[in-house]
Parts: C-alpha cells; structure tokens; sequence
C-alpha cells in the first residue's frame, strides 16, 4: 500500500509542523558579515589602552587573547584578531559594546569640553576682563586676581611673539577649576 503525497504530512507530528516553522535561515554572507563586525569588535578591544580595557567586561580568557595580540605584530595579530572574533562569536557581546560606548561617548565629551577651554581662554586674551565675568560665573571659586595676572602675562607674551607659556598656564587653571 503506497501512500499519496497528502497522507505524508499525516506522519508528521504537529509540534514538528511548528518547529519547521520557527526555523530562520541565515544566509552564508550574513554569517561572515557578523563574523567581520566581531573581527572589528576585537580589533577595538585591542587598540584600547589598559586602563581602559580593565573597564570593559571581559572575561580571563578573552583578555588574556586582548593582551596578547596587543603584544603580537604583523601575521600573528591578524591571526590573533581572528582568534578573538571566534572567541566573541560564543558571548554575549552587548556589555562589552556598551562599555566601548561609554568609553568613546566619556572622550568625546573631554575633547568638547577642551575645545570649549580653549575658546575660553582666547576670549579671556583677546578681551581681558570682559570675559573674566564668563568665567567668574561659569566657575565662582575662582581666583579673580590670579587669573588677571595670567592674562597679562598671556598678553605680554602674545605682544612680544614668545612661546605661550602663560596662554597654557591659563588653560591648565580653566581646566582645574573644571574639574573640581
């Protein structure tokens, strides 16, 4: 007794109709696209400084990987990079892509903030004490005369076309005053 191709699904149980159902195909170019973006993802972790990669959470393994392609030239870190992006394959990389987030977000904001120093301390040069209350109110824990002193100085040297020892002086104690 043969059967018909419409009694072949009848063998069939039901949770495997549904289990066929949910299966998602991934195409062999989106398998090496997320291969690559893992491959970059680790060459991030190994570019970064120790300092900073202690704030990133990985795992022993994994770091000791990090440490020792950081240490590794040529062929061998391009091999080592591709050791690293396997490893990432087999975790959970969201902690790790949030931590390199904040990290770049935290030196983006540093680098605003000392261009918005820097702009300040050549209003300060250029105007003198007109923009001294821009930063009398910006920072009102600030030494007044001190700064004024810095000024000239800046001024004097500016005039005279010597090195900006003060110009730097002046950004060192906007900077300070900043940060606390």
């Amino acid at each position: 007794m043969t059967k018909q191709p419409d009694e072949w699904l009848d063998d069939v149980p039901d949770n495997q109709e549904e289990e066929d159902e949910e299966i998602i195909w991934v195409s062999k170019s989106e398998i090496k696209r997320d291969a690559e973006e893992l491959k970059r993802l680790g060459a991030e972790l190994v570019d970064l400084g120790k300092n900073a990669l202690e704030k990133i959470p990985l795992d022993e393994e994994l770091l000791a990987a990090v440490e020792l392609a950081q240490r590794i030239k040529k062929e061998g870190r391009r091999r080592q990079l591709q050791l690293i992006g396997k490893m990432l394959r087999s975790r959970d990389v969201d902690p790790i892509r949030q931590a390199l987030d904040k990290l770049k977000n935290r030196h983006n904001q540093q680098v605003a903030l000392f261009h918005k120093l820097e702009a300040l301390r050549d209003r300060l040069i250029e105007q003198g004490d007109e923009a001294m209350n821009e930063v009398i109110t910006l920072y009102p824990h600030a030494d007044r005369q001190q700064l004024r002193s810095m000024i000239r100085n800046a001024q004097k040297e500016k005039a005279g076309n010597k090195a900006p020892k003060s110009s730097r002086q002046i950004f060192q104690y906007l900077r300070e005053l900043a940060e606390s």
